[in-house]
């Protein structure tokens, strides 16, 4: 009982403080959360909670704020990540439904999760080698030349023209679509590209290397592997108060993308969504910020990640539902080609 009330506390501490920027004062708690003790009782657990490491007293007259510690306490005991609204819903889906290429999909995910966070939004391009080959279309666009279309489970799409030393009829054009379809389609990068290389014979006469070698060459670029998109930068302005703690190693990092790809972490599958809080992440000089990210692909299949990076003073169910709920919009995109 005690435990549990002493929780509430500290989560009346957190919200309040993430919702003023001001320390926390025991009478400021009573007054505002239906604690159902006494002021003399609300001191005593925050004194308890302090002496546990999960407040902190900035200043020796003033309120309290949570630290690292009660930061992770209070997200690892969220018994439920609040739902996004329907208006807010519908705003996404609008928003991303809209998107014309996978460029598009990732830019307006980007400013989606940054617009609904009020929080630095960082989103990863699919991982060009994790991806799988959704579908192969040759066209013909003259006797010698073909366009060919490689489609990946990412959305992505890439186009190049062939050029033939012989005529290709239209019915050896229809057996060869049919080879490379049934060497790659389904296939992850690597095994479509062996694949390719090993089943698919000249055609009629005609040398199809070149058609092979043009189809591996679009797998194989790995180009936009470690692109990332970045918006809301503006909003780090909202914590002039930690400039030099916490958003200046910020708005350098956001320079360097290596930097950001390793903040954001290892892609995860299934919706589950990663924090991480302060010290935990993996540079020092970024330990006053925190990480909330997920894995987006088709299928369950985690090919990027997205999340938001920003100072810990953050609102983290809210964000954590908005980085959940714009993954699965963008996943349910690339799902649906």
């Amino acid at each position: 009982m005690q435990e549990e009330r002493r929780l509430a506390v500290l989560r009346a501490i957190v919200e309040d403080y993430v919702a003023t920027e001001e320390p926390v004062g025991s009478k400021a708690l009573v007054e505002r959360h239906g604690l159902g003790v006494s002021p003399a009782t609300v001191r005593n657990d925050m004194a308890a909670l302090e002496e546990e490491g999960f407040i902190a007293q900035p200043h020796t007259s003033a309120g309290r704020v949570p630290t690292d510690k009660g930061y992770r306490l209070f997200v690892d005991r969220l018994t439920t990540v609040k739902p996004m609204s329907a208006a807010e819903r519908r705003a996404i889906s609008t928003f991303l439904d809209g998107a014309v290429d996978l460029d598009d999909v990732v830019q307006r995910s980007v400013r989606m999760l940054s617009q609904l966070t009020r929080q630095v939004a960082v989103v990863q391009y699919p991982t060009l080698s994790r991806s799988t080959v959704r579908h192969i279309e040759l066209v013909a666009l003259a006797p010698t030349r073909l366009l060919v279309v490689l489609i990946l489970s990412t959305g992505r799409v890439e186009q190049r023209l062939v050029e033939l030393q012989a005529e290709l009829t239209d019915d050896a054009l229809v057996d060869l679509r049919s080879l490379v379809n049934r060497a790659a389609t389904g296939q992850v990068i690597a095994e479509a590209v062996t694949g390719l290389r090993a089943v698919v014979p000249p055609v009629d006469g005609v040398d199809t290397a070149a058609i092979v070698d043009v189809l591996c060459d679009a797998m194989s670029d790995h180009r936009s592997d470690e692109r990332i998109a970045v918006s809301g930068t503006a909003h780090l302005a909202r914590y002039g108060d930690t400039f030099d703690s916490a958003v200046r190693p910020l708005l350098e990092a956001l320079e360097e993308h290596v930097i950001l790809l390793k903040l954001l972490g290892e892609a995860s599958t299934g919706g589950a969504v990663t924090v991480r809080i302060g010290a935990e992440g993996p540079y020092q000089e970024l330990s006053s910020t925190s990480v909330v990210a997920t894995g987006y692909g088709p299928r369950d299949e985690a090919l990027a990640t997205l999340g938001i990076v920003g100072p810990t003073r953050m609102d983290y169910p809210g964000t954590m539902a908005a980085v959940r709920a714009v993954a699965r919009y963008v996943s349910r995109i690339l799902d649906e080609g």
